[in-house]
């Protein structure tokens, strides 16, 4: 087992990735008492080459692997990628590219719902996988060497069964599918954290438009202290105190000392007079420059019984495709359908094939189901036209 903990070490392991047409890829970190993620371990594995690779060691640098992740000769295979992606764009300014998610790809091949690595490791290369140092504290130093090696399988066990997944993805034409949902999962505007569009994370249902300035900028400025001291967002200002603060608008320490949802002195820290600014900064937005808050109004809500019917098809198409209901369209999803609706990703791309041309269709009257002998037909009328 190689643990890699120099820079000359992780250039020629580096070298050698460039080398294989692709490599599985993993990392273990902790978040949980502050903001950027700390990347404890790096896993990779190849084609007769595997090793981790050690962030954490003293004058290490990560360059040369980082540069692999922007290779677009070796494919870069994740399971759950999303995690990943957060803390490889953190450390690039991009997501890696190009890029398999094999849990998506195992929902796609119909192994069930965003099936966890261990059923899909076992279901593919029949490997069991020991989840004794599940919570390790992957920051310690040093790690067993029983961590190490249970770290390691995560990525010598998907390096084996990518290529049994990438089989069945091209022997049922499905390949095109992940790669529609890898392009989604690139997008920059998944991982750019920038502290002026921190609000849309709250939660605004019934927000005055008074408030909702104030608290445009408060969530800006917890963003920033956030980041500059590297700290969990709630361990500076919760958002209930954000929502209250954003109602009493407070223009002097004094003011703050009323508050519920902050604790009693804060008045008298020195992020008092951040959040003072803030409010006022907030108030001084004029209201036309205010954006828009995402309120969709319907008319009605959508029609249950025609919602119902499309989870029939749904379920219907999904097993007849062998593919994970939930990859092809949500709850919301249906509903927006059962509506006339026409922005649903499940009406577009690949979906479309399985689900959403049959899904308007139904709509129309131009498709129904009916039961026999324990089965559900699809009778599609206007190919008898």
């Amino acid at each position: 087992m190689k643990i890699i903990s120099t820079t000359d070490e992780l250039a020629a392991f580096s070298a050698a990735l460039k080398e294989r047409p692709y490599f599985a890829v993993d990392t273990e970190f902790m978040r949980e008492k502050t903001y950027w993620p700390i990347l404890c371990l790096i896993q990779a594995a190849a084609d007769g080459v595997e090793a981790i690779i050690d962030p954490m060691a003293p004058g290490i640098d990560l360059s040369p692997f980082l540069e692999t992740l922007s290779d677009t000769s070796t494919l870069k295979v994740f399971h759950a990628a999303r995690q990943d992606i957060e803390i490889f764009f953190q450390l690039t300014g991009a997501a890696p590219t190009p890029l398999f998610d094999t849990q998506i790809a195992a929902m796609a091949c119909g192994f069930g719902e965003q099936i966890g690595y261990e059923p899909m490791v076992r279901s593919l290369v029949g490997a069991s996988i020991d989840k004794a140092h599940r919570f390790t504290d992957w920051a310690r130093r040093p790690l067993s060497d029983s961590q190490l090696s249970y770290a390691l399988s995560d990525v010598t066990h998907l390096r084996d069964a990518y290529p049994l997944l990438r089989d069945r993805l091209d022997k049922d034409g499905r390949y095109a599918w992940v790669e529609e949902e890898m392009a989604a999962l690139q997008d920059a505007g998944l991982y750019r954290v920038a502290p002026e569009d921190a609000w849309a994370r709250l939660k605004l249902r019934g927000v005055r438009s008074g408030d909702l300035g104030p608290i445009i900028k408060l969530a800006e400025w917890r963003e920033r202290e956030a980041q500059e001291k590297n700290l969990p967002r709630g361990r500076i200002l919760k958002d209930e105190a954000i929502f209250e603060l954003a109602r009493l608008k407070p223009a002097s320490p004094s003011d703050l000392a009323g508050a519920r949802a902050i604790p009693n002195g804060f008045e008298r820290s020195r992020a008092a007079a951040g959040i003072l600014d803030a409010v006022a900064a907030g108030r001084a937005i004029p209201r036309d420059a205010l954006p828009a808050l995402d309120r969709p109004v319907r008319k009605a809500p959508p029609p249950p019984d025609v919602v119902e019917l499309l989870k029939v098809l749904l379920k219907r198409q999904s097993e007849a495709f062998g593919v994970a209901p939930r990859l092809v369209a949500s709850t919301s999803d249906l509903e927006s359908i059962a509506l006339g609706e026409t922005s649903s990703p499940a009406l577009h791309g690949w979906r479309r094939e399985v689900f959403g041309a049959l899904a308007e269709k139904m709509l129309r009257g131009e498709v129904a189901l009916r039961l026999n002998k324990g089965a559900i037909d699809l009778i599609d009328s206007s190919a008898q036209d």
